[in-house]
This record gives C-alpha cells, sequence and structure tokens, in this order.
C-alpha cells in the first residue's frame, strides 16, 4: 500500500492525485495560520527550496480541528502562505486528520505511523510525515519537530 491511491482538493479546488508526486521523496503536514507553530512555514519552505531539485515535495494540508486555528476559506489561506512565508510548495484545501470525517490520505498515515505509545490520532497542527519515493510512510514526526531537524532524515532518502 503507497499514498499514490489517494487523492486531495488543492487551494484551486482542482483534485489532484498524490501519483503526481511518484518517485519523489514527499512531507506531508497538517497545518494552521493562527497557531504558535506557524512559522514553521518558513522552515517548510526552505526546505522545499534547498532539495525540491533533488526530488523533495512538501505538501500542506490546511486543518482547522484543533483550536480552530485555520479559519480562512481557500482564498484567504492561500494568500497568507504567499504573503507571511513566501510558500511556494502545493498547498491543498482544509481537511479533517482526525475523527469520523478524516481525509483517507490522513487515515492511511496514521495508522501506518502511529504516534507516541501507539496512539493514531494527530494532537496538533503541524504533525508530519516523512514518505519515501515509494510512497511508504517512514517516519512521523512531531509538531514541536523544527523543519530543519528534517534535513537529515530527508537527505538519506534523496
Amino acid at each position: 500500500m503507497s499514498i499514490y491511491k489517494y487523492s486531495a482538493a488543492a487551494l484551486s479546488g482542482e483534485e489532484v492525485s498524490l501519483e503526481t508526486w511518484r518517485g519523489r521523496v514527499l512531507l506531508i503536514v497538517n497545518t494552521a495560520s493562527e497557531c504558535g507553530f506557524t512559522p514553521q512555514y518558513a522552515g517548510l519552505e526552505e526546505l522545499y527550496r534547498k532539495h525540491e531539485a533533488a526530488g523533495l515535495t512538501v505538501l500542506g494540508f490546511p486543518c482547522n480541528q484543533f483550536g480552530a486555528q485555520e479559519p480562512g476559506d481557500a482564498a484567504q489561506i492561500g494568500a497568507f502562505c504567499s504573503k507571511n512565508y513566501g510558500v511556494t510548495f502545493p498547498m491543498f484545501a482544509k481537511v479533517d486528520v482526525k475523527g469520523p470525517n478524516a481525509h483517507q490520505l490522513f487515515q492511511y498515515l496514521t495508522q501506518a505511523k502511529p504516534g507516541i505509545l501507539g496512539t493514531e490520532a494527530i494532537k496538533w497542527n503541524f504533525t508530519k510525515f516523512l514518505i519515501d519515493r515509494s510512497g511508504e510512510p517512514v517516519a512521523r514526526y512531531a509538531p514541536q519537530t523544527k523543519p530543519e531537524e528534517l534535513e537529515q532524515p530527508i537527505v538519506k532518502l534523496l
């Protein structure tokens, strides 16, 4: 099983298959614009720009399930990310990442890579999943893990 069987709506509303990124290393992150971890957008963008040519893509999935910290619509989210952090990596429309309406991609990721003590549920914004070139989840990182701390594991997969 790999992530390539899933798709999600981009900020533009267009449905995009994760097959688009087959053969690339992916960092999938649930994001929010009004979170204490929001400044991580800068580090995620830096990782993306530094390693994109070698095969890294960061995918951002806004989520409003944690403290209602992503209240905006797609246009507002896109404008915020671009204006404040210069985000150029692909961003998707808001999704649920936990609970009965969780997007299928996040259901798969949390089952494949449970968190601390085996809990599957995502606990907060900016949880990160590292995916290898064959579409297999290889690691899950807590919101507190800064993007720059992921450089070594990413480089190993590139």
